[in-house]
């Protein structure tokens, strides 16, 4: 755990409204249950990885506004003295239900299900949407790259192009959870005990007489892992002939070659240039040499050089990996779906739109994700209210809740379920240990593994189906009904 002070790292906005739930007679008082969600999967994806659980945990546990936080925001002139004494002594004490890092998951359903008191509930969003979306929307585009590269190892290496420091930190774990092998980030490594890698930068062969004698010098520091830069000057006539050069002289002295070793790349063709470095060492008998690239890559260049034959069996990706590039935001949304009434018994609520995906989902509810028994592969996942139960032996019919009379039925035995929202904290206490980031990587790969190749692929991919249960879609149309007061 980190132990950084997040409380006022929220919008103005939730402090304002927790002041007039204060002032508000019984409405302070009120419990209230938000689901936290996405609508869209990022990049055109078939599905998003959940991310961001371990950072939101020592948030919720660190949550307490310290002299100094309380002295700044007496000083906006905007809060009352009684509501600052109050703010105080406040500490989170409800309940929080989310669903694990790596797992796979699709628009609609809550990621986190918060039930606290109104005030409470309503100062987390910020800071839990802020951890949420960004974490989840590098783990997923990780997932792309990794997916593009066709099994061939990804080094994440966006931390100088990151939108600052703690970008650039909690993005590289959230790619290494999506699929990278390692980060180029030290920090990242230290805090989460994750493969660092790295090679050398061009200035340290212009630094040198001769690019020959960088590249000795290099081998000589670093023998096992050698990856020599080759294109400060000339790839081809000059890059990999020295490095070939000092291959030589580093397998004469060690007898053999010591593992990872190779070239980069970094500017120019990379397919061509590949093709042509790849010939070159197999005929100087470095067969086993590593071609890596960088150079601006994305998923959709890696694919387009996988088509190109491009001989290049790792790979560096940046900027458009730690940025997201072509779609910098993730887009949860933080939504009132249940509050207590007069009697203390939670009702469902519903927010209406005039956009038809803004509608959101009353209730208290629960994730049931649906396999396919015999390849463990999954079939759809299915919202339902929090108290519903199913049986694996009986049938179980399903339907688009867009277009219900688009039906299928699941027979008794040829499926199994698993719910995915798990106890986080109850009551204030935190529940839940979260594995290490190693485990969750590994747990984020067999999730990906019960997806079919036409859910991963990058452009078009084939739906998962996200379905209601017959109860809560009942729910919903009963409330839009009485909203808009229809019979």
């Amino acid at each position: 755990m980190y132990n950084r002070d997040f409380t006022l790292l929220t919008d103005l906005y939730e402090l304002t409204m927790m002041q007039g739930y204060y002032h508000s007679g019984n409405q302070k008082d009120k419990e209230v249950v938000f689901d936290l969600f996405y609508r869209k999967n990022p990049s055109g994806n078939g599905f998003a990885i959940c991310c961001g659980l371990d950072l939101a945990i020592d948030y919720i546990k660190n949550l307490k506004f310290s002299e100094g936080d309380l002295e700044y925001l007496r000083s906006l002139n905007v809060f009352s003295e009684d509501f600052i004494e109050y703010l105080s002594t406040f500490r989170f004490t409800g309940d929080i239900y989310a669903i694990p890092e790596g797992t796979v998951v699709f628009p609609m359903e809550p990621l986190m299900r918060v039930k606290a008191p109104i005030m409470e509930a309503q100062i987390i969003e910020t800071a839990l949407l802020n951890i949420i979306n960004h974490q989840s929307l590098i783990a997923t585009k990780a997932a792309r790259v990794v997916w593009a590269a066709q099994g061939d190892p990804v080094l994440e290496f966006g931390l100088r192009r990151a939108q600052g420091p703690d970008a650039g930190v909690y993005g590289a774990r959230a790619a290494v959870i999506g699929g990278c092998t390692a980060t180029s980030n030290v920090l990242t490594g230290q805090m989460f005990d994750v493969p660092v890698k790295g090679t050398h930068a061009h200035s340290w062969v212009m630094s040198f007489p001769t690019q020959i004698e960088a590249f000795r010098a290099y081998a000589k520091e670093f023998p096992t892992g050698c990856i020599l830069l080759v294109d400060t000057y000339n790839t081809l006539e000059q890059g990999v002939p020295d490095a070939i050069t000092v291959f030589k002289e580093m397998k004469e002295k060690y007898g053999e070659m010591p593992k990872g070793y190779g070239i980069r790349l970094d500017s120019g063709d990379l397919a061509y240039l590949s093709k042509k470095a790849r010939k070159m060492l197999d005929e100087a008998g470095f067969t086993d040499a590593v071609i890596s690239a960088s150079s601006d890559l994305d998923e959709y260049l890696i694919s387009s050089l996988k088509t190109q034959g491009a001989k290049i069996s790792l790979w560096g990706v940046g900027t458009k990996l730690i940025t997201s590039d072509d779609c910098p935001a993730f887009g949860g949304v933080y939504k009132l779906a249940a509050e207590t009434d007069e009697n203390g018994e939670f009702v469902p609520k519903i927010k209406l739109s005039n956009n038809p995906e803004k509608v959101t989902l009353p209730g208290i509810k629960k994730i049931v994700r649906l396999y396919e028994k015999e390849t463990g592969k999954v079939k759809a996942d299915l919202i339902t209210l929090d108290d519903e139960t199913f049986n694996t032996d009986e049938d179980l019919v399903i339907f688009d809740p867009n277009a219900t009379w688009k039906v299928t039925t699941l027979k008794g035995g040829t499926y199994t379920t698993r719910e995915l929202l798990v106890p986080v904290f109850v009551k204030g206490e935190l529940v839940y240990e979260s594995p290490k980031t190693s485990e969750i990587k590994a747990y984020a790969d067999a999730e990906l593994n019960t997806l079919w190749d036409e859910h991963r692929r990058l452009t078009n991919p084939q739906e998962v189906y996200v379905d209601l249960s017959e109860k809560l879609y009942n729910l919903r149309e009963q409330m839009i009904r009485k909203m808009r007061k229809l019979k």
